[in-house]
């Protein structure tokens, strides 16, 4: 079997082998998933995705099950819960822009309905085109963040090697990947 080169050698319960085989890539339809995918990556920053990946489930339960609308009512007694919680990352931009980011989201679901509706209408762009997006939208998103996050929910061509076994699998369930 032939992974990507970031996989390869890895152990079958590794976190990153296992988020690479059935995550990473693959589409999300749940708009709270999505921006659950969203606030790791920003939570990333700076940081190893594999600190994020052992901080998953502390990182669903402090934000409610990535639920956009509980996290856009946020006030500022909760924001200070979340920079005492041990189990998160501690950051005070960082958690004060996923309250912003989640009321942004809101603003427009009005309109269209879904952060994945938004995501979608938006479809395709290249990644700078994404990037200006996603700044003028919401906060603490670099270039970086952002291509993560558009490439591991399939919005960005880049998840795996074309030579993964993986590759084949997240290319049948995203046809996206065809537009780009």
């Amino acid at each position: 079997m032939s992974y990507c080169s970031f996989c390869n050698g890895r152990e079958e319960h590794d976190a990153h082998r296992n988020y690479h085989e059935s995550q990473y890539g693959f589409p999300i339809e749940d708009d709270n998933e999505l921006f659950g995918r969203l606030i790791l990556e920003i939570n990333q920053a700076g940081l190893s995705w594999g600190t994020i990946l052992n901080k998953k489930q502390n990182f669903r339960k402090a934000f409610d099950n990535y639920s956009i609308a509980k996290i856009a009512s946020y006030d500022e007694i909760k924001i200070q819960e979340l920079l005492t919680n041990a189990g998160i990352i501690r950051n005070k931009l960082k958690v004060r822009s996923v309250v912003y980011n989640a009321q942004q989201i809101q603003h427009f679901n009005e309109d269209l309905g879904s952060f994945k509706n938004w995501l979608d209408r938006n479809h395709p762009k290249s990644k700078e085109e994404w990037t200006i997006l996603f700044k003028k939208t919401f906060k603490f998103v670099g270039g970086e963040i952002v291509n993560e996050f558009l490439m591991s929910t399939g919005y960005l061509k880049g998840a795996h090697d074309e030579n993964c076994i993986i590759f084949d699998v997240v290319k049948k369930t995203n046809p996206k990947w065809l537009e780009l």
